[in-house]
């Protein structure tokens, strides 16, 4: 009888499984074993031998450490899902584990460099969300932009800002067309997380996405969880996060001052200037009242002829909006000579391509970094070598002692 492996951690098994995509029969025949001892390893009654700990590793990309160390505690609120009704089970599961790997990333970069603080008002809005109505989420939406000094006008890169007000914010590939987005505020880090997702959608999208999972942090913080369990609840809580969205990016006034006329070809004109979509142009008219039923019923009519329901002119031309906050915080890390990127992979017990995915950092960056001998005598924080990059204006290191 084979041996098992000493301090082999059976629900990590289970993690590697749902965060590839993988069920237990698929992964048993991949690496050559029933489908029972899967179950068995991952419920703690065997373990499997180093020989088929290796082939399970190597086949779900992971390294053998991730599965000899328990997952990191940590404290679960509400996950708000763009989408949740469509996604599928397993597209949730595979969301959520990969949600676990964002914030393992964060609590390791915040031993070396210091985030910025969270500054997301509490408006004191009803927990139901059923007593929530559309002129308090529209005042919302305005207070908030006072509250964090913005002007009228567009706001020039909606990720940039949400990150300078201390949330983390991941563009990932969610694994599933029905799921857009999800975010939480956890109150461990006191700060909101969000992830755009990037299977489908384009710039104007992926704006408007994060615009939407703000609206989760501000108006849907202190609902029950059990609420979105309730379709009727679920469905009006992701048209109260569209009416923010919607607000938030393009407030009243200065809107129907650029609104000249009715038409697809005026609302195309003023669409770079305000980064987000005709489609959601037309819904914001029609939302303020700028335009009739009847002049909106036209409006989706033509841009269906013309092909824009699913894709628009410079849709494909529109620079996507970035995260910068953790790209730069590994890049100061391991400029800074904190730590290499052979610690960093050790003390996550990740692959570098994931970790990588999660950061927004250029695919291979981890394999092919080197660092640069730089003095600091101006007190400018050092660059990193291995991508480029601006001067981190939200993020500072705390330098520890130097690694011997």
């Amino acid at each position: 009888m084979k041996s098992g492996t000493p301090g082999f951690v059976g629900p990590r098994l289970r993690e590697a499984r749902e965060v590839r995509g993988l069920t237990a029969v698929t992964l048993s025949e991949m690496i050559g074993v029933s489908p029972q001892a899967i179950s068995q390893y991952e419920n703690g009654r065997s373990t499997p031998s180093l020989e088929v700990l290796r082939g399970i590793a190597g086949t779900v990309n992971l390294p053998e450490q991730f599965f000899l160390r328990p997952a990191p505690p940590y404290d679960r609120g509400t996950i708000f899902y763009r989408s949740m009704s469509s996604a599928t089970k397993a597209a949730r599961a595979r969301a959520e584990r990969r949600f676990s790997w964002l914030r393992q990333i964060v609590r390791y970069l915040t031993e070396f460099v210091s985030l910025p603080e969270s500054n997301f008002p509490d408006f004191n809005l009803p927990d139901d969300p059923l007593m929530l109505s559309d002129e308090e989420i529209e005042e919302a939406a305005g207070e908030l932009r006072e509250y964090w000094g913005l002007r009228d006008g567009p706001i020039s890169n909606m990720v940039l800002l949400l990150e300078n007000q201390g949330a983390v914010i991941a563009r990932d590939r969610l694994g599933a067309d029905t799921l857009d987005g999800l975010s939480e505020f956890v109150s461990e880090d006191k700060r909101p997380y969000i992830v755009i997702g990037t299977d489908k959608g384009s710039p104007v999208r992926w704006r408007f996405d994060a615009a939407h999972e703000l609206a989760h942090i501000v108006l849907h913080a202190k609902v029950a969880p059990e609420r979105f369990s309730r379709p009727e609840h679920f469905k009006r809580i992701e048209e109260q996060a569209h009416r923010f969205a919607g607000a938030f990016l393009l407030p009243a006034a200065p809107f129907g001052d650029d609104l000249f006329v009715a038409n697809l070809d005026a609302l195309l004109a003023i669409k770079p200037k305000w980064k987000v979509s005709v489609g959601m142009m037309i819904t914001r008219a029609r939302q303020l009242g700028f335009i009739s039923e009847e002049t909106t019923k036209k409006l989706w009519i033509n841009a269906s002829r013309r092909g824009w329901r699913r894709v628009e002119p410079y849709d494909d031309t529109m620079e996507a909006e970035e995260p910068r906050l953790l790209r730069r915080s590994i890049e100061l890390v391991l400029t800074d000579g904190s730590q290499t990127p052979e610690d960093a992979l050790d003390a996550l017990a990740l692959p570098a391509v994931d970790v990588e995915a999660l950061c927004g950092l250029p695919n291979g960056y981890l394999g092919t970094f080197s660092r640069v001998a730089l003095h600091h005598t101006d007190g400018n924080l050092p660059r990193s070598q291995g991508t480029r990059t601006t001067p981190a204006e939200v993020i500072s290191i705390r330098r520890p002692p130097r690694r011997q």
